[in-house]
């Protein structure tokens, strides 16, 4: 499944002439594995072994690139670093209020909220993020003992 969309997402890449450098290779297939929403210090960290001449920019100048082409979402939260996610499919996140593990859900879109929100305010609606918090497994048993 993730070597699929690796190779749909160079695909992706080279047609719109995004020449495909290692590191560059490297932060994609990061991102398309993990499926965890990394930031960008997560996905550096993860890397610098592999490419010890990496700076952090470099990745936030591939994570900035892959967002303006598509394949990936910027998830903002206030203050806290940017998250990146490259399920770009219409879908929800539900977040843990401990550990900050952020997991993927689907669940019908919700149109009519948007078509609502545009009938109601008379704003053309671009997109809409839903998250639910909550406490995951993992956070749960460490409470328990």
């Amino acid at each position: 499944m993730s070597d699929s969309r690796l190779q749909e997402a160079l695909n992706t890449l080279k047609e719109s002439g995004v020449r495909i450098t290692p590191q560059r290779h490297a932060v994609l297939e990061y991102l398309i594995k993990s499926m965890s929403h990394p930031t960008a210090d997560e996905i550096y960290k993860a890397l610098e072994g592999k490419f010890p001449n990496m700076s952090v920019a470099t990745v936030y100048n591939n994570l900035r690139v892959f967002r303006d082409i598509g394949l990936v979402r910027e998830l903002t939260y206030g203050d806290s670093s940017s998250r990146f996610d490259c399920n770009t499919e219409n879908h929800y996140h539900i977040i843990c209020e401990k550990c900050g593990k952020i997991v993927d859900f689907h669940y019908p879109s919700l149109d009519e909220v948007e078509s609502l929100a545009e009938q109601v305010t008379g704003f053309d609606v671009t997109h809409h993020r839903m998250e639910v918090y909550g406490i995951c497994e993992d956070c749960k048993k460490k409470e328990q003992h």
